[in-house]
């Protein structure tokens, strides 16, 4: 008799800026969310592949046509080569967990849980199944905060505050799948804060050569709200010469853009909690995201905490696949009726 093909589960954090992947065989990996195909034939002649995925892409963008395909956390609209790329990133970090057509685990065996930010489940859900389609069997698709408070088995008097690239996802885990009421998504986030700390570089610095590539590093490293640790310093060139530049008082502007929107959203989803929980949903916020690693974040929203009582804020030091392993928790524990079956 022939064996049963074992399925294989799997979460994936689908991410503006990067995208994780969590297994039920132990492999997890990180890319960032680009995809970029040569510009012509001298382009092609020179990288040797039809197709750049991730870090490649960004490294090697200026020979391609570069595709960035989810924005502010949704799939494109409207453009064939953003579905495209979508696909080819899915495909991607499927490939590097063993799934292929002609790799170790065939596509019709995968179980996967895709985590999307709170809003996409109500506008974007029908283009993330047609991206998926023969590229997984069965699909579940949830709220990125809910699949972090999953993994965390946060799922009781907690609220997730997951700050990505594209959005600010906020959940309210009352034990059960969260509500629309339950969350709240918005689109201040990581790409808002680079594009802002941008405009102000190159207000303050004019004749420096700066990128939005140059000015998201910058962020990941320094970024701060409050007072500063220090002076906060980036190099750019500066009519062609390397020039240490001050952005101190650009960095904390820039990440500051955050806080007025998200204290004031944490507040409002805690004033709709019933009266007798909110002091135990006010002591169990967690910050999830590479944006909860902004320094001082937790504290700032624990010092607006204080006019409804206080409250704790704790945050996840490695937030990378949070939300994917996650989403791979829920895929090994959800009974059969919980999966959409796809057809190719």
């Amino acid at each position: 008799m022939a064996s049963t093909p074992e399925i294989l589960h799997v979460g994936i954090d689908l991410g503006t800026s990067r995208s994780a992947i969590s297994a039920s065989n132990g492999e997890k990996f990180v890319v960032d969310s680009f995809v970029g195909w040569p510009v012509d034939m001298v382009a092609k002649k020179v990288l040797k592949r039809t197709v750049l995925i991730g870090h490649d892409a960004v490294a090697n963008r200026t020979m391609l046509d570069l595709h960035r395909p989810l924005e502010r956390g949704l799939l494109k609209e409207g453009s064939e080569k953003d579905v495209e790329a979508v696909r080819e990133l899915l495909r991607h970090l499927l490939g590097l967990v063993g799934v292929s057509t002609n790799g170790k685990v065939d596509a019709s065996n995968v179980r996967a849980v895709v985590g999307v930010p709170a809003a996409a489940l109500r506008t974007n859900k029908q283009y993330l199944r047609n991206a998926m389609k023969g590229i997984v069997d069965s699909l579940m698709i949830v709220s990125e905060p809910f699949a972090v408070a999953y993994g965390l088995d946060a799922l009781l008097n907690t609220m997730i505050i997951d700050i990505g690239a594209g959005t600010s996802d906020f959940c309210v885990m009352k034990g059960r799948y969260p509500t629309e009421e339950d969350q709240r998504t918005l689109t201040i986030a990581g790409d808002s804060i680079d594009a802002h700390l941008l405009k102000l570089i190159e207000e303050r610095y004019p004749q420096a050569n700066v990128t939005v590539y140059m000015v998201r590093e910058w962020k990941e490293k320094f970024s701060f709200v409050g007072e500063p640790k220090g002076r906060v310093t980036g190099t750019a060139p500066v009519h062609g010469v390397p020039t240490e530049l001050d952005i101190t008082n650009e960095m904390k502007a820039a990440c500051e853009t955050l806080l007025g929107p998200t204290i004031e959203t944490m507040l409002d989803l805690l004033s709709r909690v019933e009266p007798e929980f909110q002091e135990r949903v006010r002591n169990n916020i967690i910050l999830s995201g590479g944006g909860g690693l902004i320094r001082n974040l937790p504290q700032s929203l624990e010092t607006a905490l204080k006019q409804v009582g206080g409250g704790r804020v704790r945050y996840m030091e490695d937030p990378v696949f949070t939300g994917s392993d996650g989403g791979l928790a829920l895929a090994m524990d959800a009974p059969d009726t919980d999966w959409e079956k796809l057809s190719a």
